[in-house]
């Protein structure tokens, strides 16, 4: 029996049981069968539940990029790591050898250190999906650097605020971006970001779009010539197991985004073993994973898991409508994928389009199909299932965060009997629980209540950058030693888990997680704005979409209300970025509150989709008769 690569439900459930059994040998079987050590570690795990410390093969010495690149060298020196689709299918993709990654990131790594650049610097990148974002990340890893990747569709703003909450020393960045017919201007929101960082001393500025830019002196290098002229090779800095990896924000229901902290060890391990196991990954398969490498989606299952596997994965810099629907089944069929992995908001926006666009391309390549960022629909999972699988492409419907690092709750394919819109049962070494209204975990099947974690794993959050007592708070305070997901699931007869969405005040909008906080400050920043609130409310293509509540000030009342919504989408674009965007904004004159001043979101967000016949109890409210007029006013 192989612990690292599971291959039928028999198998799983004796390797689960011995993982929740024995969980210190578990993973140290694991770490010590599959991975390269410049050090063993002194103890496999250890948890302080007052502090909520937990470390990981502690003491251990390695570099996470001699696990992904190095030790691949003498066996698959020239097999391909990294495939490069550009956004033009006219363009050339580009086939990376895992000996061309290495010269790579080594000579980014010498330009980073040439720079003033050492272990436990930070190191914004702020990249499109272009190999230099990949390799940036490996050569900040390289040097022991602590990598900061943004998604590269965020504002000004939004990027100042994550440059600033974690100090970093440099931001590496490109020209412009290409999206479908767009071309956006990467340098400019640079720019404009740098006028409040005062932290970052050099700019490294990768030429994709050959626009013409400004380039401060002293401070914007073009990346390139330092490239060409920088030594090729890189010796690895030894890192400690718990050393800092990365850090990557994710939207907080209330206050700054939170810096989720991940260490290097348990981190490798953990995404190394998941890729693994719920992808089924054997070597020549072609693994794509479209997110993008700003969202934890892309670090763990673009680079670091398919990497330390030895895999070849694709990097896709393109959207799917681009330059039509079949873009995608295009570049399936082209790279002959075995595993694809996408979100559900991208699967249903493909099956809104002809069928056509899937029929003129052949995709029996295809092993397995995954689905990351929200949960599935049922119509979606079966469109999925017979029109991209064929049948034949087991779905592994895949649950999990930025603050896990790696896929929690999944089927293995060819192993767990999949059912539609159930993410199934938790990996090896994760011990889930339901816990109810008193904090008291529900015994039995079947069940519904909060989802909470037991028992820690090797690639969890280790804390909020500059902030434990907040991370704590959020994760920890709520239910005593358990890991709070902030989600809600069900758990079916069979025990298969079913995830029902978030619990609190985020929003998971295409994949994304959205805080409704930051969105309504800055709605409020408008002149003509009072107060507002955020919900979700169902969207076909996106899961959930933003709907806004907002009260105007008496100056704003005679406006033109058409012209209102555009200016407040318009400064949402530019302070937190087009993701975040208004489907629907309401003009209204109140908002339901109770009498300590909290806005009922429960019945707004009720309003909001149209389930007014049942608005639960209101007789806290300050306010009742301003329902009725919400809804008056909504029809």
């Amino acid at each position: 029996m192989s612990q690292y690569h599971i291959k039928s439900l028999e198998e799983y459930f004796q390797v689960y049981h011995k993982s929740v059994r024995e969980p210190e040998i578990f993973w140290e079987e694991i770490a010590e069968e599959n991975f390269v050590w410049k050090k063993r570690w002194d103890s496999i795990f250890d948890w302080d539940m007052k502090s909520h410390k937990v470390k990981w093969f502690d003491g251990a010495q390695l570099n996470i990029t001699e696990n992904c690149i190095d030790r691949h060298l003498e066996t698959r020196g020239n097999k391909t790591a990294i495939i490069f689709e550009p956004n033009d299918p006219s363009e050339k993709a580009q086939h990376i050898s895992y000996r061309e990654l290495h010269r790579r990131v080594c000579q980014f790594a010498n330009v980073l250190k040439d720079k003033g650049i050492q272990k436990g610097d930070r190191v914004c990148i702020y990249l499109p999906m272009i190999p230099q974002l990949a390799t940036s990340i490996l050569a900040c890893a390289r040097i022991g650097a602590i990598h900061n990747v943004v998604f590269a569709g965020f504002s000004a703003n939004a990027l100042a605020t994550r440059i600033n909450d974690s100090e970093c020393k440099m931001l590496i960045t490109s020209d412009g971006s290409f999206r479908g017919e767009k071309v956006i201007d990467l340098k400019g929101i640079v720019d404009e970001a740098l006028l409040s960082c005062p932290t970052v001393e050099s700019v490294l500025v990768a030429q994709r779009t050959y626009a013409k830019v400004k380039m401060q002196k002293g401070r914007d290098f073009l990346l390139q010539p330092l490239l060409n002229s920088a030594y090729k090779d890189c010796d690895p800095e030894v890192m400690g197991a718990e050393d800092p990896l990365f850090i990557l924000y994710t939207s907080g229901s209330t206050g700054l985004p939170k810096g989720m902290l991940h260490t290097a060890g348990g981190y490798m391990v953990y995404t190394a073993y998941t890729f693994k196991n719920v992808f089924q990954y054997q070597e020549n398969d072609i693994f794509w994973c479209t997110a993008d490498i700003g969202w934890i989606t892309g670090h763990s299952y673009i680079l670091y898991g398919p990497l330390a596997n030895g895999a070849t994965t694709v990097m896709f810099e393109g959207v799917p409508s681009y330059p039509d629907w079949g873009r995608f089944w295009h570049v399936l069929e082209k790279h002959k994928v075995t595993q694809f992995y996408t979100a559900p908001t991208v699967i249903r926006a493909l099956a809104k389009e002809n069928l056509s666009f899937v029929e003129e391309y052949d995709l029996t390549s295809l092993k397995v199909l995954g689905t990351v960022g929200e949960p599935i629909n049922e119509e979606a999972w079966h469109w999925y299932n017979d029109n991209i699988g064929q049948g034949n492409a087991p779905i592994v419907d895949t649950w999990w965060q930025t603050e896990t690092g790696g896929i929690m709750i999944s089927p293995i394919p060819f192993s767990t009997p999949a059912i539609p819109t159930f993410a199934t049962l938790p990996l090896p070494g994760i011990q889930p629980c339901l816990m109810n209204e008193q904090g008291l975990e529900i015994k039995g099947n079947p069940a519904n209540g909060k989802l909470c974690i037991k028992f820690p794993w090797p690639s969890m959050a280790r804390s909020i950058w500059g902030n434990h007592e907040r991370f704590i708070e959020t994760y920890f305070a709520p239910f005593e030693n358990k890991y709070f997901t902030g989600d809600g699931a069900l758990r079916d007869h069979t025990g298969y888990y079913r995830i029902t969405g978030r619990v609190d005040d985020i929003i998971i909008i295409s994949g994304h997680n959205l805080g409704t906080a930051p969105i309504e400050d800055t709605i409020n920043e408008h002149p003509a704005v009072a107060e507002s609130a955020i919900v979700g409310y169902p969207h076909e293509i996106k899961g959930n979409a933003l709907y806004a509540y907002v009260i105007l000030k008496e100056s704003g009342e005679t406006r033109n209300h058409d012209n209102l919504r555009n200016e407040i989408n318009q400064l949402i674009n530019e302070h937190i970025g087009p993701i975040a965007k208004l489907e629907k904004i309401q003009f209204t004159n109140g908002l339901p509150k109770t009498r300590s001043g909290k806005i009922m979101r429960r019945i707004l967000r009720k309003i909001a989709c149209d389930e007014v016949s049942d608005l639960g109890d209101t007789s806290t409210l300050l306010n009742p008769e301003i329902v009725e007029e919400i809804i008056q006013q909504k029809l």
